[in-house]
């Protein structure tokens, strides 16, 4: 029988309902403190019938902390926030897990106090982000990351996820994608040191590896997962060969038995400004990583159904269409029209185009009913 879409799974620690997963994306609507409020505890719960949810990226140091609105979960109060997500997406019957991230290169100056942002090597990430005034500010060259603070960065992540678990999260994914700081030091446009950290691809992948033990350490394999996104080219960040970077880390991520490998990497024909008409990776990690695989990246139903039904993936992860949405996986399972998000309000802040959005009605109404 072929396995779809809509059947369970056993993702890590936890045994899932269905195979339609929500990807992370940032939506801003933590303010300036980046803890979660109830709104966004709101905004999750309309979606717990995924499969599983992947929260937005999630800031696990204050310098590596430069996304306005974005959340975090380095302080108390963070951490108070994201309990009432857990909370509510559990009280509806959902798993969640929060994506963490470190912004390395992408941060502007003004976000961190007027220093600099960190990096493997001190080459500016390109375009720009809106400083506190709403201005696009263009991105500065960054500080090359001392071996102590490449250390700090890894009991970061790993403080982090002790502190996402301690809130009841169900576990953590590792942002490892789009350029931000793990993703730097894998691919060879931005890594350039001469280090023990760079040159190889054995010694680019060694902060992704240090992370990832160091969390797995402290709340184990199971409750795990890494994103990559090994063709994407955003605020510049490149690689000469792609495919042996991230399938030499796959495997050494396979030996870690990790709950899932999530990857970023839309079709060469979808549009997708994240598609830059590179070769696709995601069939060689597909081979060389032996465990949980999810895709992510443009993909409608049919398109993820073909993914599992081929093998390509175990799971999809879908991010616009769950953000008009929210009852997604009831709308495909049942063949219902989707509805279309408004993209002026994905980072505007306030609960216009956030929490309502309102689902399909899947019943008839009493009143068209024939006894």
């Amino acid at each position: 029988m072929t396995t779809t879409l809509f059947d369970p799974i056993k993702l890590g620690d936890y045994h899932l309902n269905n195979r339609v997963f929500m990807a992370p994306m940032t939506r801003a609507r933590s303010g300036p403190t980046g803890v979660p409020t109830d709104t966004v505890a709101t905004y999750y719960a309309q979606r717990a019938s995924a499969g599983l949810i992947i929260t937005e990226a999630t800031a696990v140091d204050p310098r590596g902390d430069g996304w306005p609105g974005a959340p975090g979960i380095y302080t108390d109060a963070q951490q108070s926030g994201w309990k009432l997500v857990a909370d509510a997406v559990h009280a509806k019957g959902g798993h969640i897990f929060m994506q963490l991230w470190h912004m390395g290169r992408a941060v502007l100056t003004e976000s961190i106090g007027g220093q600099r942002a960190l990096a493997p090597s001190p080459i500016a990430a390109e375009g720009a982000l809106p400083n506190s005034q709403g201005v696009p500010t263009a991105f500065e060259t960054p500080e090359e990351m001392s071996v102590a603070q490449i250390k700090d960065a890894v009991r970061a992540f790993a403080t982090a996820a002790r502190r996402a678990v301690d809130a009841g999260l169900d576990g953590i994914e590792l942002h490892a994608a789009n350029n931000f700081l793990i993703d730097a030091f894998l691919r060879d446009g931005t890594n350039q040191r001469r280090d023990e950290y760079g040159g190889s691809i054995e010694n680019r992948s060694r902060f992704l590896l240090e992370v990832v033990d160091a969390v797995v350490a402290e709340i184990g394999a199971g409750k795990v997962g890494v994103r990559f996104s090994p063709t994407n080219a955003v605020f510049g960040i490149s690689d000469t060969n792609p495919e042996a970077t991230f399938t030499y880390a796959a495997r050494q991520l396979s030996k870690r038995k990790l709950a899932y490998l999530h990857v970023l990497e839309p079709a060469l024909d979808s549009g997708s400004s994240m598609s830059v008409g590179l070769p696709q990776v995601a069939p060689a990690l597909r081979a060389a990583y032996d465990g949980l695989l999810i895709l992510n990246g443009s993909l409608n139903k049919s398109d993820g159904q073909d993914a599992i039904s081929n093998g390509r993936a175990e799971a999809v992860a879908y991010g616009i269409p769950f953000i008009a949405n929210p009852d997604l996986v009831e709308r495909y399972q049942s063949d219902l029209a989707l509805s279309e998000p408004n993209p002026d309000t994905f980072y505007s802040g306030g609960s216009k185009g956030y929490v309502d959005y309102p689902n399909a009605v899947l019943e008839p109404a009493w009143d068209k009913i024939t006894v």
